[in-house]
């Protein structure tokens, strides 16, 4: 059956989900960025142009809408999914937003519709499968690292944000949150260094960023889980400099007659120098290790830029698991009201073997191997 999907925020990511989703269903793409509902007409897609800042315009938006996929960026993803809920309609949410999104858990369930969270390749894809791994096994240690990378590495960062700078900032400078003998503590980002070798593309380095999130409080019963990030190896030396010189205060400073935050400058500066060209060739990698008492297992996924079409490894690897989630809804796999972070779908075999066969099919594969 043909249902009607919107999709709040048609970025990169935003744009592939929406792409996807029209292979068997009515689309609209909704932003206030002109050039990026350009770029989804481009693919053949409805559009409509709105400024999704304002909460109170979103009834009247996504009122023929069976489904609402949100991709608006984190610090309007609480309100957007918020409204959205208040219209009765199921969501799934890409936002990474910075709130507990469980505080909309209420609503949720008064409205009876379902809510997925975090729902994108990480979080998202290791949710559910220590979700599904934690049902048959008590497991002793969980750990994944993720990154997304530029195939040429140039000077100096050799790295290109698939999103905002300010966003990759905030990555580095929170405190990374890990479970450590059954409690939670902060560790500083970007702590922790290590090199990890990975099979046709050599060694990457590793640090801790703060990518738990709701598993912190959904699988409690594992006493060691952290998350880390990917990078060429130098990149974080380099990151590490700049913030101990001061490019990430938010601290105003005088600059001639003006105050100014070093780090809306810090942004501006790499926001060209960072920035994801089209059709540039880049690839996301990612690895989880699984241990319990008998055996410690390893999973890598791989998926490079689409040049077919024109989607970057991190838009596929992010939308297309939001996409498979939102056609699972649809199809009636899961149905249950409330907010459901990955994890808590993972549980459930059939809605994880839904999900999983949908990356594959789409050429994007976990594969197990021994470490």
């Amino acid at each position: 059956m043909k249902h009607h999907v919107m999709v709040l925020g048609v970025g990169m990511v935003g744009r592939a989900m929406a792409w996807d989703m029209a292979r068997k269903h009515k689309v609209t793409a909704i932003d206030r960025d002109a050039k990026a509902l350009r770029l989804c007409r481009d693919k053949g897609l409805e559009t409509l142009e709105a400024d999704l800042s304002d909460h109170q315009k979103i009834p009247g938006l996504i009122g023929d809408a069976e489904l609402v996929i949100s991709a608006v960026p984190g610090f309007m993803g609480y309100k957007v999914v918020e409204s959205v809920i208040a219209c009765g309609k199921p969501v799934v949410d890409i936002s990474f937003m910075p709130e507990d999104f469980m505080g909309l858990q209420e609503l949720a369930q008064k409205h009876g519709v379902t809510v997925i969270t975090d729902c994108g390749v990480a979080p998202g894809i290791p949710n559910l499968f220590i979700g599904r791994h934690s049902l048959d096994r008590e497991i002793h240690r969980f750990e994944y690292m993720v990154g997304g990378l530029p195939r040429e590495r140039k000077f100096p960062f050799e790295y290109k944000a698939p999103f905002s700078p300010i966003d990759v900032l905030e990555e580095y400078t929170r405190p990374a949150r890990i479970m450590d003998n059954g409690s939670v503590v902060e560790m500083a980002a970007m702590s922790e260094p290590e090199m990890v070798y990975f099979k046709g593309l050599g060694h990457l380095e590793a640090f801790n960023t703060d990518g738990l999130r709701s598993l912190l409080q959904t699988m409690r019963q594992i006493p060691y889980m952290k998350e880390k990030t990917l990078r060429y190896p130098g990149h974080i030396q380099l990151i590490k400099s700049l913030q101990a010189a001061g490019f990430f205060s938010d601290r105003e400073i005088t600059v001639g007659q003006k105050q100014v935050r070093p780090v809306e400058v810090t942004n501006q500066l790499l926001m060209k120098e960072w920035h994801l060209e089209p059709h540039e060739p880049e690839f996301t990698v990612m690895r989880m290790i699984i241990e319990d008492s008998r055996s410690t297992e390893y999973y890598d996924l791989f998926d490079e830029y689409d040049p077919e079409t024109g989607f970057s490894s991190m838009a596929r690897t992010t939308g297309f698991t939001a996409t498979a989630a939102a056609n699972m809804l649809l199809d009636g796999i899961f149905a249950k009201s409330g907010v459901y972070p990955p994890e808590q779908i993972g549980r459930e075999e059939k809605c994880h073997t839904y999900i999983m066969d949908y990356l594959e099919q789409r050429n994007i594969t976990l594969r197990k191997h021994p470490e």
